[in-house]
């Protein structure tokens, strides 16, 4: 053996001997430490597994459902939904949906047909009607209405009627003043706003003549005819044919009705000194509505 190769295993066994080896149990608590270290790891890897599917599952129940394409069809996207449109805020502004499209407004009528006229009842038709210019309503204390500017046409007829107890050859029981008017859009509550303002305003007025006739006015309640109605009576002292005084009261019934812009008056005016009954001015009533009603839905 060469001196150099004897050298260099000397000094590989001088330091070999310097180094102390691990006793046993050493070395056994360094291998268990290792296990702890690898039976945590594998621990949190699995908890982390498990929060992630957990948070997975969570995620897939809540979401949307996907709509399944019809067999041979392309998949069918959901509808989208349309919120409704709020009601009227209390000023009266109208709210309305960004998702929601209107259609536009359908202009109102401008002329009035012979159609848009009621017919009376079979037992009550006297066969007396004509057409003619004049006033809708009685004089109210010489009231004027702004709303007339507002008129796209008028049309007024007058008829009589006969109670259904008396017969055919029977005189009339009364007759009406009847008008229609179309108004301008929206102006039509103007209309029975200003005769009821009128009325109210109005409690007695005198008619004239050498023996002029006090008139009384009163509002009475009125529901249930069209959008909207005003009915109102007049009354004074009963008189002859020939304007002397007699026993007993005369009573005149007057009610405007609003079908939208279209605004009817019925104006009971008596025959020969008769009074209006209710029930037939009624009646009557809701035979004008049902005729105006029909006329504009078959616009």
């Amino acid at each position: 053996m060469s001196r150099d190769l004897y050298d260099f295993y000397r000094s590989l066994a001088d330091e070999a001997d310097a180094r102390t080896l691990p006793v046993p149990e050493t070395l056994r608590r360094a291998a268990d430490r290792r296990a702890r270290v690898r039976m945590t790891g594998t621990a949190l890897a699995a908890a982390v597994l498990v929060a992630g599917v957990a948070t997975g599952t969570r995620l897939a129940l809540s979401a949307e459902p996907t709509p399944v394409a019809p067999p041979g069809g392309s998949p069918t996207a959901p509808s989208p939904t349309t919120s409704p449109t709020p009601l009227t805020t209390p000023s009266g502004t109208p709210r309305t949906s960004a998702s929601t499209s209107t259609s536009p407004a359908r202009p109102g009528p401008t002329s009035i047909p012979d159609k848009a006229f009621f017919r009376l009842a079979a037992a009550n038709d006297k066969g007396l009607e004509s057409f003619q210019d004049t006033e809708a309503l009685p004089s109210v204390c010489g009231a004027r209405f702004p709303s007339d500017d507002t008129i796209v046409q008028r049309r007024t007829r007058s008829l009589a009627y006969k109670f259904a107890k008396n017969p055919a050859d029977y005189v009339p029981d009364g007759s009406y003043i009847h008008t229609i008017t179309i108004y301008k859009a929206g102006r039509a509550d103007d209309a029975l706003r200003e005769l009821r303002e009128a009325v109210q305003a109005c409690p007695e007025q005198q008619g004239t003549g050498e023996n002029p006739v006090t008139y009384r006015l009163r509002l009475l309640d009125d529901r249930g005819y069209g959008d909207a109605s005003v009915l109102f009576e007049i009354r004074s002292d009963a008189r002859d044919l020939e304007g002397n005084p007699v026993e007993g009261e005369e009573v005149r019934l007057i009610r405007a009705i609003r079908i939208d812009d279209v605004v009817t008056i019925l104006w009971e005016q008596g025959w020969e000194g008769t009074s209006a009954e209710r029930t037939q001015v009624d009646a009557d009533s809701r035979r004008a509505v049902a005729a105006i009603e029909s006329w504009l839905g078959q616009r």
